[in-house]
């Protein structure tokens, strides 16, 4: 469709805005219409009335966009084609700033592809003529323009944008043009209306390389930046930042980690050195280890290191004659005797210890001095020689010679009946080299009726959990009254099995108790999530827990586990991992089972669900520190308390 010109006459809203009638409206759509649609376009437009250049700019800002900017000499010829002759012409937004020529609803400065000048003009006749009009349909010069004085009245030739605040996405210069307009891109952007961002793409980091990025236009895009460091030990061989340029290339290629270089360590004199360099000869963690020959002496560090800031832990060792071990001292109540072929504890020595009768020999019976000047072990001491601990018999006493109650050898002790019982066995032993008594202890028997029935225990009670069966000789809980306890299964007895009642009406410990088994304590890796129960304590037996994964992925495992009896699960714990939708997850989404006749209408969504869950699976895409708040990882209990033995 051709340009047209339309004429609009709206005279109520004339007369509403200026309070006049007469005032004709003349737009000039300048892009080809469609079915009469509107388009964003840019379109000119001009008053019938004659007004200053300030009232005229006034008037087009009001109602449209500004006075006229012309671009280009196509723009003139079609507006002089289309706009009707006034005798005093039109004003255009062209006025002198700065003693520039300026476009003010642009205020870009005239270029010369738009200059249009009469012939002779601009000539700031009488001064101040800061203002342009054009000669539209002038018989000598149509089209062209002349310089004039801002207050002469001239009607307004105004113009409405085309280029709206997110033309050209906000990322190029919207430049109108006849009918339409055009998206000048900045640097980095691309696309007809400078949608698009270039990209340089990632880069592969060569080992070790750390690296930081921004990304304020999208990942790996135009102005994305990237800085890079080295782990400790290393130093960066390259640039430390790269940028990602207008033209989709990164202005670097990435740099290198170098592991930090120690000096080289030569082999000392009479020694041996063996090296292990994990990157590289003498590098960052490089460790060197030493050994001097047979029978020297190792002075300084026997194992040097390659630290970060590029030194060695210490100074080089150096290896010396005359090995020594330290002089070794008779120890207490014994000897020690000594060959020392190569000089007072020195290398070869060899010292034998010997104890004192009574005494025994803790430790070794003989020391060498090695090349290293270490003796082959720690020096040994004489302990003196005891006898077990002895007790008084029931219904008896005991004293003994030895009043510190250490029983060595040498000490003797006296046992003697209450009365009534008599004494079988020796009333007297002694401790002897052998570390043994010279007889047993003996008993205290009772030689007359004793009132054993008046003898009475606490009455006992099974443990909870547990199980009790007594044998009762004199009377329920009575004397010699003997009680055996067990544990249900999953749970161990705490304590002793057997019991007994004493004379002195005591039980001979007290009563055991049953607590349940324990299992391993569970740990799960993120993301599964755990909630436990535990009936008897946490991870004991009889604990359950259970286990779920956050949306979107699958449970590989068991959804269950318990705490069995013999202090094992019943099984291993589960992961998670990404997959589709199974027919339970799909249906959770619609807030429980659906129904046969339902799940015909549901069908259809159903199956988009499926599919974009398979999709997202696909993509294998994930944001950056990503994390879930659907729970917390880890263990969860109840407050139950285990007290354990």
């Amino acid at each position: 469709m051709a340009s047209c010109l339309k004429a609009i006459w709206n005279e109520g809203f004339q007369q509403v805005v200026f309070g006049a009638t007469h005032l004709l409206f003349f737009s000039a759509l300048i892009s080809e219409l469609t079915n009469q649609k509107e388009v964003a376009a840019w379109t000119y437009h001009y008053s019938t009335n004659a007004y200053s250049w300030n009232v005229s700019r006034s008037f087009c800002q009001k109602y449209f966009t500004d006075l006229v900017a012309i671009q280009n000499k196509n723009e003139i010829a079609y507006l002089n084609d289309v706009i009707p002759y006034y005798s005093s012409y039109y004003w255009i937004g062209i006025r002198k700033i700065n003693n520039n020529w300026t476009w003010v609803g642009t205020k870009k400065t005239l270029t010369k592809e738009a200059e249009n000048w009469a012939d002779g003009e601009p000539n700031n006749k009488k001064n101040n003529q800061d203002c342009v009009e054009i000669y539209i349909k002038s018989q000598s010069a149509p089209g062209k323009w002349n310089d004039e004085p801002c207050w002469k009245r001239k009607r307004a030739l105004c113009y409405t944008a085309s280029c709206q605040d997110m033309s050209c996405s906000k990322q190029g210069e919207c430049i109108e043009t006849i009918g339409n307009y055009t998206c000048s891109c900045y640097p980095g952007f691309y696309g007809p209306e400078c949608e698009y961002v270039r990209e340089c793409g990632e880069f592969d980091l060569p080992p070790h390389v750390l690296v930081n990025c921004s990304h304020p236009l999208g990942s790996f895009s135009f102005n994305s930046q990237c800085s890079f460091y080295c782990p400790e030990g290393h130093q960066l061989s390259g640039p430390s930042k790269l940028e990602c340029s207008p033209s989709g290339v990164w202005t670097d290629e990435p740099p290198q980690c170098v592991a930090v270089q120690c000096q080289d360590l030569p082999a000392p004199n009479k020694a041996q050195m063996n090296c292990s360099h994990p990157f590289g000869a003498f590098r960052y963690q490089s460790t060197c280890s030493f050994t001097c020959d047979e029978g020297l002496l190792l002075a300084g560090a026997g194992v040097l290191q390659c630290l970060a800031p590029g030194s060695w832990s210490a100074a080089p060792p150096e290896c010396q004659v005359a090995i020594s071990c330290p002089p070794l001292l008779s120890p207490q109540n014994g000897t020690v005797t000594c060959i020392q072929p190569l000089g007072a504890f020195s290398y070869k020595s060899t010292c034998q210890f010997i104890c004192d009768e009574g005494f025994s020999l803790s430790g070794p019976e003989r020391l060498d001095c090695t090349p290293s000047g270490h003796w082959t072990g720690s020096p040994p001491t004489c302990e003196a020689i005891k006898c077990p601990e002895l007790f008084a018999p029931e219904q008896g006493s005991l004293d003994c010679s030895d009043t510190l109650g250490k029983f060595n050898v040498g000490s003797t002790c006296h046992f003697s009946c209450n009365k009534d019982f008599k004494l079988e066995g020796y009333n007297n032993v002694e401790c002897t080299t052998s570390g043994r008594w010279s007889a047993p202890p003996p008993t205290c028997n009772g030689v007359a009726s004793v009132p054993t029935l008046e003898v009475q225990c606490p009455v006992l009670v099974p443990p909870g959990q547990g199980t009790m069966s007594c044998r009762h000789h004199l009377g329920t809980f009575g004397l010699n009254t003997t009680c055996y306890f067990g544990c249900k299964a999953g749970f161990r007895l705490v304590g002793d099995s057997t019991v007994r009642c004493r004379p002195s009406g005591q039980w001979t410990a007290v009563t055991p108790a049953c607590r349940a088994v324990k299992c391993s304590e569970l740990h799960v890796n993120k993301p599964v999530m755990m909630n436990c129960s535990n009936l008897w304590g946490d991870f004991s037996y009889g604990s359950t827990c259970t286990f779920h994964c956050p949306e979107g992925q699958s449970l590989n495992g068991s959804v269950r586990t318990a705490c069995r009896e013999n202090g094992h699960w019943s099984t291993t714990t589960p992961t998670c991992q990404a997959g589709p939708l199974t027919i339970q997850e799909a249906l959770a989404y619609f807030g429980g089972a659906v129904a046969s006749a339902t799940g015909l209408v549901m069908g259809g969504t159903l199956l988009a669900l499926l599919r974009k869950r398979f999709r997202q699976k696909e993509d294998g895409k994930c944001p950056l520190n990503s994390q879930s708040h659907l729970g917390t990882y880890g263990v969860f209990t109840n407050a139950a308390f285990d007290p354990s033995p």
